[in-house]
Order: C-alpha cells, then structure tokens, then sequence
C-alpha cells in the first residue's frame, strides 16, 4: 500500500500544479486559434488570388526560418517544411522587411534579383513571386508569400492589397502578437 506524500497533501501543491496544467491549456488553445487562423489566411488567398501556392515562412529565430503552413492548387506544389535559402536572407534584406517592404516578382527568369535566390526559387518550381511581410511588435514574425509555378504571372494592385490584408490580419491577433513559434 502506497500513502500519499505530504505533497500530496499539501493543497497548495495541487493550486501549482492546476495553475502549470492551465499554463499548459492555455498556450495549446492558443496555439489552436493561432494555426486555425494561418490556415484560413492562406487557404483564402491561394482561391482569391488563384495562383498555385500561398504559404508562412515563419522565422524561428533570427533570420532562420521555415514553410509553416501553405495552400495549394494542387498538392505537387507542396514545400512544406523547406527552410529556405539562409544565405541569402541576411540583415540587409531582413531590414527591407522590417520596414514593410512588399516584392512583386513577375517573372523570376527576368527579374534583378540575387542568382542565389533566382537559384532557390527555381528550385521550389516558382516562376512568379510575391512576398508580404507579417509584422508584430517584436519584428518581424513571418512572410506571407504567393507563388505562381506554372508560368509568369503579372501580380496586380488588387493581389498585393490582399496579401497584405492577410498579413495585417496575422500581426494584429492576439494569438500571433504574443506567439514566440509555429
């Protein structure tokens, strides 16, 4: 026979650890409500702007990051996971993002852009290019990016107000302000 510990006894260990286990339901809602909203970001623009991926790159730590989420027109566009290309993100792109740069590329076979990242993006089947940033008190959190794989695609006003509407949307919920991952 096993007797309880006098922690066991003690009511305020048991107030510790209802107050670590509400921590713990707190941050998976949270977390929930956080990923629902990602999710419905990106599905809403992958059939608004009908291009054949919308996805978060969502940076880890600094200038590190992944594809988090996406939607897609077609599941062989899929890269989620894909960390990028780390060598050409470097501070002073990140700066351009921070101060709420917005890049419409058209047509990556002839655009001035770095061969790194032309190297990179022809590697992931992007032929056309959009990329919004999703700012949050603390910096920058992510980017909300479009990309059409199957052909140049012009990217009009009515496309760049909507990703940047999706990416508002994200740095002003609660559930992403206040989020340290994905």
């Amino acid at each position: 026979m096993q007797f309880p510990s006098s922690e066991d006894l003690n009511p305020d260990s048991a107030l510790r650890g209802d107050a670590k286990l509400q921590r713990v339901i707190s941050r998976l809602s949270t977390t929930l409500e956080r990923d629902q909203l990602v999710r419905q970001v990106t599905d809403n623009l992958q059939q608004q702007l009908k291009v054949d991926r919308v996805l978060l790159y969502y940076f880890y730590r600094q200038w590190k990051g992944q594809v988090t989420f996406e939607a897609l027109s077609d599941p062989q566009f899929s890269i989620l996971g894909s960390t990028g290309p780390d060598e050409c993100f470097n501070d002073e792109y990140a700066a351009l993002y921070l101060a709420g740069r917005v890049r419409a590329i058209a047509d990556i076979k002839t655009a001035a852009i770095a061969e790194c990242h032309r190297e990179f993006l022809r590697a992931i089947h992007v032929r056309a290019n959009l990329v919004v940033p999703v700012l949050i008190p603390q910096g920058l959190w992510g980017l909300l990016v479009a990309h059409h794989c199957q052909s140049d695609f012009v990217w009009a006003d009515s496309h760049i107000a909507a990703m940047q509407q999706g990416a508002e949307a994200l740095a002003i919920a609660p559930s992403v302000r206040g989020s340290q991952e994905v």
